[in-house]
């Protein structure tokens, strides 16, 4: 999930996908225990301004089990705290995890991020691979619907423990330093990848998982930190990754580039769209997908590079591009058969008066400024799923698992999307630690899961980017699988359950 803002440009829906930053002081993270006795050591180590915090409390369980498959599955969750600390030893933050295991031998065990940055882990918790799923962020749902949690028929539990971590400023994490130190600490692409992993790695030693197989998720601004953390746990913490999942992850920013001359963000949207039209459509197959791409890759990218060199071709493109989304003719002639995001979410339901979501155009709410020049309204899936999310996992976390905690919940905090530092490591992307991970490990398997709906972060996008890289050995260890829906894919119980398959079929491997 990511950060949407009111105005909808190709610039900012690159930035609301992956924010990066300057390379800042390391810190590093300790294990659960080392806090105690905790009101002792917070108001040793918090500065004056955080010394009125409660101190977060100590880790509660509970035994739970679903039903899955017809067959009962007994866990327990447990929610806890690790403490980060700065390069003098102080503690600078507390990092909530949520972990779901599973008694038994020799069990692999996941972690999962969310993304924005700004986003908790709660979206891939209980839309995606927890042992509990709430219906929310389809068309039609409301953020006024009853929170009812379910047993995940999608879930990954029964083969893989799970641990989903909330970074600082998201969920209940908090930072313990003053705001200038948070920037540096945290909210930086390099500061983050390397206290994140620490996490990861001190999770793994307070409870003796270092031998476990290991894997990791990440869905959006977390499929960026994907590559990322494992080339850094890979070769600086000496942690080697089994396998890693991108969930539709904005792995290579650089192709928004230049969109007055190349022709690669065209290239990435065109088939996004369509997708959504065919769905509309009930014509929606890979069959019908695999066309499309042929002709975005083929004729439609090389009749934008000839521009008006080529007149006959603009005109049949122009005519395709109909044909392939359904907007109106004279719509995609001014605009030259490249369909701005944009201008697309308000121009596809605009009969109905509403909006389409960037990440999924198929889910919609009014427009309540129909007639403004630009979108004023928040994003419509934005606007229903943050509240029931938020509802769900406080009352799980309290009364559930019984961590009483005095603290708001950030589902998804745009004060630390305000806070991000940018510069250009941005634009790097993290293709190159995605190459070099898997260059480094032979039996490292990579699996980066789209909807065909989603515009924030575009499957088209990671097929050009995959399909650039070298063969290194098998060319299924890095594979794209694209689903019905769009950014939150899971969200519909069929590709949820599809996913699910892809998923033990590359752990299966090992």
């Amino acid at each position: 999930m990511t950060i949407s803002t009111l105005r909808v440009t190709r610039l900012q829906l690159a930035l609301a996908c992956i924010l990066c930053s300057l390379a800042l002081c390391p810190i590093t993270a300790l294990a659960q225990d080392d806090h105690k006795p905790a009101a002792d050591k917070a108001a040793q180590d918090k500065p004056a301004d955080k010394a009125n915090l409660p101190p977060l409390p100590p880790p509660a369980h509970a035994a739970q089990q679903i039903t899955l498959d017809g067959k009962a599955l007994k866990y327990t969750v447990t929610v806890g705290t690790i403490p980060v600390r700065d390069k003098d030893g102080k503690t600078a933050g507390d990092v909530v995890t949520t972990a779901y295991t599973v008694e038994g031998e020799n069990r692999p065990v996941t972690f999962a991020l969310n993304g924005g940055p700004g986003a908790a882990s709660v979206y891939l918790n209980f839309g995606a691979l927890g042992p509990k799923h709430m219906n929310a962020g389809n068309e039609g749902d409301s953020p006024s619907d009853p929170v009812t949690l379910t047993d995940n028929q999608g879930t990954w539990l029964d083969f893989t423990d799970l641990v989903f971590i909330d970074p600082i400023g998201t969920g209940f994490s908090r930072a313990n330093v003053p705001e200038d130190q948070q920037k540096k600490l945290f909210f930086s692409t390099r500061a983050d990848i390397e206290y994140l992993s620490r996490v990861i790695y001190d999770w793994l030693v307070l409870n003796n998982r270092l031998a476990s197989r290991k894997y990791l998720v990440g869905e959006s601004y977390g499929g960026f930190r994907g590559p990322r953390i494992t080339h850094y746990l890979q070769s600086q913490l000496g942690v080697a990754l089994n396998g890693v999942v991108l969930v539709s992850p904005y792995l290579n920013p650089g192709q928004d580039d230049n969109e007055d001359l190349s022709p690669l963000p065209w290239m990435m949207t065109l088939p996004s769209i369509t997708a959504a039209h065919l769905e509309r459509e009930k014509k929606l197959t890979p069959e019908a997908m695999a066309e499309v791409i042929a002709y975005t890759r083929g004729e439609y990218a090389t009749t934008l590079l000839k521009g008006r060199a080529d007149e006959a071709g603009q005109q049949r493109m122009v005519q395709r591009v109909t044909e392939m989304t359904g907007l109106d003719p004279q719509f995609v002639k001014y605009s030259g058969g490249r369909i701005e995001t944009g201008a697309y979410l308000r121009e596809a339901h605009r009969e109905e008066g509403k909006l389409g979501s960037v990440y999924d155009s198929n889910v919609t709410s009014f427009d309540p400024f129909p007639f403004a020049p630009e979108q004023r309204a928040n994003d419509p899936i934005l606007a229903s799923i943050i509240a029931p999310l938020t509802t769900a996992m406080v009352d799980f976390v309290t009364r559930t698992v019984g961590w009483k905690v005095d603290a708001r919940y950030n589902a998804l905090s745009y004060e630390v999307g305000r806070m991000w530092d940018r510069d250009n490591d941005m634009r790097r992307g993290s293709v190159p630690d995605l190459r070099e991970a898997v260059a480094a490990d032979p039996k490292l398997r990579v699996l980066i899961v789209h909807g065909w709906n989603d515009l924030s972060c575009p499957f088209m996008g990671s097929v050009l980017t995959v399909d650039e890289m070298p063969v290194m050995g098998d060319p299924a260890r890095v594979a794209v699988r694209e689903f019905p829906g769009g950014h939150m894919f899971y969200t519909r119980d069929s590709s949820r359950v599809e996913l699910r398959k892809d998923v033990m079929e590359m752990f299966g491997k090992h």
